[in-house]
């Protein structure tokens, strides 16, 4: 199987909603970050695949005041599973309250950045999608064995943490895991994810995912019709341009000349 993680970074590397950014409110300490980007484990891997790296993340939580609120929009597709696990940890640790605003995405590793929320609220139209982690790797069958073993103690561990934050039993969220599902706005609510249901709509997502099994298919606005092309109104030759018989019969012979020597 082909690593899927990378694809989703690779299909993401220019899509045109990443960002982020944090904002700070003229009227007081409280905050807003934009968390509207795929997830990768590095600044090196940003620097490569684009995305947030946890440095840059954990270091903007950290610089707000202790008790200020952090609203955190979250446009994302996923990514990195220990790299989003570092930024939820931060989120976390910080002692004021922690508003999660999910305005379009929230997909796979961004799913459990949400769960550090005090209050999780979703954009009318918003999406949210849980499933089992991925790896790419090689080596021979004991390696491979024990990375699925590893894989499994990952899914267990984010199966706690939706557990915790829903109130539902860890069998039933393993399995929405397994089936890669995906919840509008109503259904995370229902299922315990989110906290409300925003007025506003969600923001066009914008991301490639491919890279998923049962993603959504995006609906694209119908393309312009292109513009009538005008050909060109034919160039006349001068006369003498017209080479003579004689002439061609030279430059013909030079070519012959040449490709003979060229075979030589």
């Amino acid at each position: 199987m082909k690593n899927r993680l990378n694809k989703l970074y690779a299909d993401n590397r220019k899509a045109s909603a990443r960002k982020f950014e944090v904002v700070a409110k003229a009227e007081s300490a409280d905050v807003e970050i934009f968390l509207y980007d795929h997830i990768v484990s590095s600044e090196e891997e940003a620097e490569w695949w684009g995305g947030v790296a946890p440095e840059s993340f954990v270091k903007a939580v950290y610089a707000v005041d202790k008790d200020a609120t952090i609203n955190l929009h979250i446009n994302s597709p996923g990514g990195s599973v220990f790299a989003a696990r570092a930024m939820e940890q931060a989120l976390r640790a910080h002692k004021g309250k922690v508003v999660v605003h999910i305005d379009g995405l929230a997909a796979s590793a961004a799913t459990f950045i949400a769960m550090a929320g005090d209050e999780v609220v979703m954009a009318k139209g918003a999406m949210f999608m849980i499933h089992k982690a991925w790896t790419g790797m090689w080596g021979n069958s004991e390696d491979l064995r024990k990375e699925a073993d590893l894989l499994d103690k990952i899914d267990g561990t984010l199966a706690d943490t939706y557990a915790e934050k829903t109130g539902k039993e860890v069998a039933e969220i393993s399995t929405w895991m397994a089936a890669e599902t995906w919840f509008t706005a109503q259904e995370a609510l229902e299922a315990g994810f989110a906290d409300a249901i925003a007025e506003n709509d969600a923001k066009a997502s914008a991301w490639d995912l491919s890279a998923y099994t049962n993603a959504p298919k995006a609906t694209k606005a119908p393309s312009p019709e292109p513009e009538p092309k005008t050909e060109p109104a034919p160039v006349q030759e001068p006369a003498e341009a017209f080479a003579s018989a004689d002439h061609r019969a030279r430059q013909q012979q030079r070519i012959s000349v040449l490709a003979r020597v060229a075979h030589q």
